[in-house]
């Protein structure tokens, strides 16, 4: 059995982000073949005051792990307020590290996050041109 920190704990047991966003501006799927977690991100875009591209809200479903839905509902927090340029930056590290770490053979699921918000964020870029 893993042991999983509080942090952990806590997202997955009372997630604040699933669900999915009507007319999303973005959307990241990733799947890991060997576990099985597949995970779909929604993002919805603003613009700020500065008219800088904002990250307005971010909504998962999530098919996965304890540590699977954990990471999808920080990775949420994370990028909600940030520039699209900042959510960029977000990292399967800076997933893991805001956890409170991830038991070893759950890093995986930082990296099915980090891909999600990429491809989600690939996506709206797509679709703005």
């Amino acid at each position: 059995m893993f042991q999983y920190s509080k942090e952990v704990m806590k997202h997955f047991l009372h997630p604040k982000n699933v669900g999915e966003i009507k007319n999303a501006d973005g959307i990241g799927k990733v799947g890991n073949p060997v576990c099985g977690d597949v995970l779909w991100l929604y993002i919805k875009i603003e613009k700020n005051k500065k008219g800088e591209e904002i990250i307005k809200d971010v909504k998962f479903k999530t098919l996965g792990c304890t540590a699977a839905i954990a990471v999808s509902d920080m990775l949420a927090d994370l990028a909600k307020g940030k520039t699209i340029e900042e959510a960029k930056k977000i990292t399967n590290k800076r997933i893991a590290d805001a956890l409170k770490g991830l038991p070893k053979i759950k890093h995986h699921c930082s990296l099915l996050g980090e891909e999600a918000l990429l491809n989600a964020i690939k996506d709206y870029e797509k679709k703005k041109k």
